[in-house]
């Protein structure tokens, strides 16, 4: 049953944040083309660094990624994610209730992966990776990686 159509969600790359080797773009999302509300962002960001390997550069891992913050209609989703072994993406997924924006837990195996909203970030992210590594003979470009950004709406 649908509860709400299909709407477009402004989609922004809020910054490119660096914490313990690591460089993440960092997207926001929000319903109805709301704010994201600090509380969630901060909450997001250190969910993230908790939960990234480390070192960032090691074990096949190229040290970037990125952090989708969903401000949602019912619920918050953040999720993780990182570059490894040339072409596989890690992924975490992090819920917390809209009320309670700090209150973020992992997500269980029965539970949601991404909405259609924050799959058009991984698309993107999906994109900008085979675009500036995989396709790359002569090697990596993770500035370029980092550069392509989504800002609009999914």
């Amino acid at each position: 049953m649908i509860h709400e159509p299909y709407a477009p969600r402004a989609v922004r790359c809020l910054d490119v944040w660096a914490t313990d080797g690591w460089r993440l773009k960092v997207y926001g999302i929000a319903y109805r083309g709301g704010t994201r509300r600090p509380e969630l962002i901060e909450a997001a960001k250190l969910q993230a660094a908790s939960s990234l390997p480390r070192p960032a550069t090691s074990g096949g891992r190229y040290g970037v990624g990125f952090l989708g913050i969903h401000d949602g209609r019912d619920a918050n989703l953040v999720f993780v994610d990182w570059w490894a072994d040339e072409n596989e993406l890690h992924h975490k997924v992090f819920l917390s209730p809209s009320s309670d924006p700090r209150r973020l837990r992992p997500t269980g195996p029965s539970e949601l992966t991404a909405c259609v909203w924050d799959l058009a970030v991984i698309g993107l992210e999906r994109d900008a990776w085979v675009k500036a590594v995989v396709r790359q003979p002569s090697g990596t470009n993770l500035d370029r990686y980092l550069a392509t950004q989504m800002c609009g709406q999914g």
